[in-house]
C-alpha cells in the first residue's frame, strides 16, 4: 500500500515552473529512485515533501495524513527524516552529539526538566546516548563516537548524516544525492546499508546521479525532465524508455564508455 502520495505537485518561482503537475507513490517497504538531468526539479520535488516550502499546486499524503502545508518539524514528527546533497552536520561536536541531535523528536522532556535535571530526565539522556550509539553501530562508526565531526572523511560524514536522520525512527528516509562524493568502495557499502535499512521496515525515497547504484537497489524508478513525469516504473523498463534515454541515460552511457 502507498506510504507516500504526491498528487499534482506543482511550484513556480516567479516565471519559473520547477515543477509541473508531478504524481507518483512511494509503496510501504520498498526503495524508490527520483532521476533525472540537472534542474529537472528533484530536489524541489524533496523540499516539498519534506515542508520546506509548500507548493504552489497539489499536495502531500504520508501514512494517510494530508502534510501540505505542515511545518518541517511537524512532517518529521509523523515519520519522515531527510539528508541533504550538502552534508549538513555540527562540526565541533562529537559524532555522538550529532546523532542525539535526531533525537530530539523523539524525546519527551521539556526545557523545564532539562534544566532541573530530574531523574526522568536523567533516563532519557541515557537511553537517548545509548540509542544514538546503535545508530552509530549500523554505520560502522561505532569507534568515532568521540570524534569532532569535523575530524571525519567526506564519506564518514556522509555515514554520521544518515544515522542521524535513522535516529528519528522514521517511516520514510529521504536520502538527496547520498552517493555525491563517494568513492566506489564507499557507494557499495551505501548501497548495502540502503537495502539494510529497507529490510528493517523503513520505506526509501532517493535522488541520485549514480546510475548503477539506482538500478542496484531502486524497487521503482520515476525519471522526471524540466519540472514533469516522463517515465515510471521498474529499473529495466526504465532502462529501455526512449524518452529517459534521449533526455538522460544518454549522456551517462556515453560518460560511462568515454
Amino acid at each position: 500500500m502507498p506510504l507516500l502520495e504526491v498528487e499534482n505537485l506543482g511550484q513556480r518561482f516567479g516565471g519559473l515552473v520547477a515543477l509541473d503537475h508531478v504524481s507518483f507513490q512511494v509503496n510501504e517497504g520498498t526503495i524508490k529512485a527520483i532521476i533525472g538531468p540537472n534542474g529537472a526539479g528533484k530536489t524541489t520535488l524533496f523540499n516539498l515533501v519534506s515542508g520546506i516550502f509548500p507548493p504552489t499546486a497539489g499536495r502531500v499524503r504520508f501514512n494517510g495524513t494530508v502534510t501540505t502545508g505542515l511545518k518541517p518539524y511537524q512532517i518529521a514528527a509523523l515519520g519522515v527524516a531527510r539528508t541533504f546533497q550538502n552534508v549538513s552536520l555540527f562540526l565541533h561536536m562529537t559524532v555522538l552529539e550529532n546523532i542525539m541531535v535526531g533525537r530530539h523528536t523523539r524525546t519527551r522532556h521539556g526545557v523545564v526538566s532539562c534544566a532541573l535535571r530530574g531523574p526522568g530526565q536523567r533516563r532519557e539522556e541515557r537511553a537517548l546516548r545509548e540509542s544514538a550509539r546503535d545508530q552509530l553501530e549500523e554505520v560502522a562508526l561505532g569507534d568515532k563516537a568521540g570524534q569532532p565531526a569535523g575530524s571525519l572523511s567526506f564519506g564518514q560524514r556522509r555515514m554520521v548524516e544518515l544515522a542521524r536522520a535513522l535516529a528519528t525512527e522514521p517511516k520514510l528516509l529521504l536520502l538527496d544525492e547520498p552517493a555525491s562524493g563517494l568513492n566506489l568502495k564507499e557507494t557499495d557499502d551505501l548501497a548495502g546499508r540502503i537495502r539494510q535499512i529497507r529490510d528493517r521496515g523503513v520505506t526509501v525515497l532517493l535522488v541520485e546521479h549514480d546510475m548503477s547504484l539506482v538500478m542496484d537497489i531502486s524497487d521503482d524508478i520515476l525519471a522526471l525532465h524540466f519540472g514533469t513525469s516522463i517515465a515510471e516504473g521498474p529499473p529495466a523498463q526504465i532502462q529501455n524508455d526512449p524518452k529517459v534515454i534521449a533526455v538522460y541515460l544518454g549522456e551517462h552511457r556515453h560518460a560511462a564508455s568515454s
